[in-house]
Order: structure tokens, then sequence, then C-alpha cells
């Protein structure tokens, strides 16, 4: 059994409605990272200084030592930046991303922070690199965030944002019970759940395109004006996508010390202003969008088959390929995971082993699929999909006629090809499948082999899409 545990398919092409508060058709949601004296720093415990998100372009980590020049820039997201974009922002729903060291050093901010209403999420106990950090260490370390957080703003954390996390991250935190989402994803426009041993957690993806941060590297922003230009194209096409019935959340990400700064706050302020000025959205802070998708929905319930046990997943699509188990279980023992969780999925895993299968074992597949409106359909010993299928094309109300034309048909297909005629009825009408009957009789052998095993391919889609829907 292989199990690939990444999700490439999340809502496909049909994402559920977002049903935001007042009719809105976008929800706008600023989040404005806190991390000033919790970065990487010898004052702090840390074996070097900080190098990340900076204005100094390509910074190294100084082991051993401070580095004044990397601290008094990050002093100025606390001392200036800060204020800067509260005295915008005040009057906006703001998610303050709050590392729990960082906010044990600004009383005034948190206050500030609380005074205006913003949610203030935890951002880890330290603003540094967790990849290579040991499970228990890393799970240590989230408790420690979430005591020091609740002891430097009254309250526990709700939402959680590690940034710089492991693979270990979105598990670890989840299994805390303690938070209304997790953030650190950037793998969809909405949010979504995951599953931990049972332990539902709500994701809500956050942003690094429409971030500040892109002024901290070198594929990113140069001046205000490119920050505001993408922020409002952004907009603009999620708020187009919302009024076309689409949902749509647009994430934004700040931080004190980059945003902060005069000449890109100007174009934050013009493209906040521009989103302001249109009657349809809702700002909200990301404890909002996480409650208000919970409620709208809820953790599914559903089984997922990459998490069956090998008899209930062949009990489930055994019978997909008609009476050939056999593919069901090759299926189940190859890659599946959380992409292969919908009907599109299982039909490729369970179409890949039919279409590597010998001639000889396809052939037997083709075989065991019944005669249209044949002796079985009379004795009514079809299998239930073959029975509700043959219905649905009205093969079973035949006239005396017509049924001995079909039989008649039948019998000169199967003698001259070898197998049963099949077409997948759904998609037909009693017209059009005798109209194909005649014409398929005449084929070569080999072309109408290929005829009859796509056929079989659509006949499994069938049922499964109907399997999934129901």
């Amino acid at each position: 059994m292989n199990r690939y545990p990444r999700d490439m398919t999340g809502y496909g092409p049909n994402p559920p409605k977002a049903n935001w508060p007042n009719g809105a058709n976008i929800a706008v949601q600023i989040v404005l990272n806190y991390e000033e004296g919790g970065e990487n720093n010898i004052l702090h415990g840390d074996a070097a200084s900080e190098a990340f998100l900076s204005e100094i372009t390509g910074a190294q980590p100084w082991p051993g030592q401070r580095h004044w020049n990397m601290e008094s820039l990050y002093e100025y997201g606390s001392r200036a930046g800060f204020w800067r974009l509260h005295r915008m922002l005040s009057d906006l729903p703001v998610t303050v991303y709050g590392v729990a060291t960082a906010l044990a050093r600004a009383p005034q901010q948190v206050a500030a922070m609380k005074t205006s209403g913003w949610e203030i999420a935890s951002h880890g106990l330290k603003w540094v690199e967790h990849k290579d950090m040991p499970e228990d260490q890393e799970r240590a370390q989230i408790a420690e965030a979430i005591a020091l957080h609740t002891e430097a703003t009254g309250e526990p954390p709700r939402g959680w944002y590690t940034g710089r996390c492991s693979n270990n991250t979105v598990r670890l935190a989840a299994q805390t019970g303690q938070f209304a989402y997790v953030a650190d994803s950037y793998a969809d426009d909405l949010p979504y759940w995951m599953s931990f041993n049972g332990t539902d957690q709500l994701i809500v993806p956050y942003t690094m395109d429409c971030n500040d941060m892109r002024f901290g590297i070198q594929a990113g922003f140069t001046s205000g004006d490119q920050f505001e230009s993408y922020l409002k194209d952004s907009f603009d096409y999620l708020l187009e996508e919302g009024r076309n019935g689409r949902p749509a959340m647009m994430s934004i990400g700040l931080h004190c010390r980059i945003a902060g700064r005069p000449g890109r706050a100007a174009a934050l302020r013009r493209a906040i202003d521009y989103m302001k000025s249109h009657d349809d959205v809702w700002f909200a802070t990301r404890l909002d969008v996480a409650e208000h998708w919970a409620s709208t929905h809820p953790a599914p319930r559903m089984q997922r088959p990459s998490k069956m046990s090998r008899t209930t997943f062949v009990a489930e699509f055994g019978g997909i390929f008609e009476h050939s188990p056999w593919i069901a279980e090759s299926a189940f023992d190859g890659e599946l995971g959380p992409t292969y969780d919908t009907a599109a999925g299982i039909h490729q895993a369970l179409a890949r082993v039919f279409r590597r299968a010998s001639d000889a074992q396809r052939l037997g597949v083709l075989k065991a699929h019944p005669d249209l409106a044949g002796k079985l359909a009379a004795a009514g010993k079809l299998t239930a999909d073959s029975t509700a299928e043959q219905a649905g094309a009205g093969l079973d109300l035949l006239t005396d006629e017509e049924r001995d034309l079909f039989q008649k048909l039948n019998a000169q297909y199967v003698k001259r090809h070898g197998f049963p005629f099949i077409i997948a009825v759904k998609d037909n009408t009693k017209a059009s499948i005798l109209e194909a009957f005649r014409r398929r009789i005449e084929n070569p052998r080999d072309i109408e082999f290929a005829e009859a095993c796509r056929q079989v391919e659509r006949i499994a889609e069938l049922r499964l899409l109907d399997k999934f829907q129901s």
C-alpha cells in the first residue's frame, strides 16, 4: 500500500459557496506580522543574528554576534512602523500574527491592538526556522508559545501561523485542539479542512504574493506603486470572480518594519482606500473567516477512500468495473492519497490498472459485461448498476420486436468480436444505442476492442460520479 499525502485536488472545478456575510462577494483579510523582538538574536539565546526579511539585501547570520544594523531595522518596526500602520488600519478588522516573545516585549503595542479590537493570533514562540527542529522540541515550543501569548495578551490565541515551519507544524498545532484555524498553508484561495488522526483542523491559507515581504527579496517589489498595483489587480480579479458566483477571499500580509516605511505605507493606504470604496466587500479577521466557514461548511464526514481498509475499499469499488474486483484490489495497492478521494481520482486509479492489464485480462472484463436487453436482464440477474443503467435508457421497456432485434444484434456482435457489445447507456438513448450497435458490428476487431475498453472506462466513470454524489 502506497499513500501519497499531498492533496493536489482541493475543491477542484466546483468550490463551495462562501456565503460571506451581508451578501459580500469578497472577503478581505489583513494580517500584520508582529515579529520585532522575537527574531534570531544571541540576546534571545539564539546562535546567531537574524538574516531574514530586512532592508539588508543578502544578509547573512553572524554566529555568536549581535548585528547592530539588523537589530535596528527590526526595532524600526516596533518603534515607528507599527504605529503608522495602526493609525492607518485601526478602524478595520485586522489579524496580528504575534510572535509570543515579541508580544511579551511590546506592552504598548499589545494594548493598542486590543483597543482596536484586532485579533491577536500566535506566530509561534520565536521568529526562527523550524525545519530541522525535533518534533518533541517543536511540540514543547507550541505549548510554551500558547502560554506566553496568554500571559502577554490576557487571552489564548485562536489562530496559529508559524511561517518558518517544519513538515510537522500543522499536525502539531492541530493536535493541541486549541485553534479555530491554522494558517501555515498557501495551497488555496479558500479555507479547507484537514484531518489528523481523527482531529479535524480548519486551514485558512495565507499568502506570499499579496505580501510586503516581496520588498525584502530580490525577485520582489522595488516601489510602492508595484505593491499597490498588485494588490488592486488581485482584488479586482477576485471580486469579479465573487460577483460571478465563485467564492473569493483575499489575504494581505504586512510587516511592521516593511510596510510601516512611509513610501510603502502610502501605497498600502491607496490600495486599502480603493477596496473600501466597494460596497460588496467584507473586511474580516482570520478568526471571523474561520468561524464563518466552520459554521457554513463544517468538517466533512465522508469516509475517504485513501483511508479505507482493503476490505472496505474493494467492497465499495470492486464492482465499478463489472465483476472485476481484482482492479480495485490492485488500485488499493497503488499510490492513493487525499488527491484521489474524488470520483475522478478513484476513476484514474482504477482505469490505470485496467489500462496496464494484459489483453487477456481486459478481455475478461469485457466478457463480464452483460448483453444489452439480453437474457440476464430478462431474468432479473443483472447487477444493480447494470439494471439501473439499462432501465435509464429504456431498455427494460422494449417491445417484443425491439427485444428480438437487440438479441439478434447481440448474437452477431459476439460472433464477430468475441465479447458483448458494450456502450455507456447513460450517455445514450435507445435510438443512439441501436445506431452504434449497427455501426460498430462492422469494425475490425482491434478497433472494436479498443472502443469497448473506452466504453468500459466511461461506464466506470459514470458509476463513480453517482456513488460520490449519493
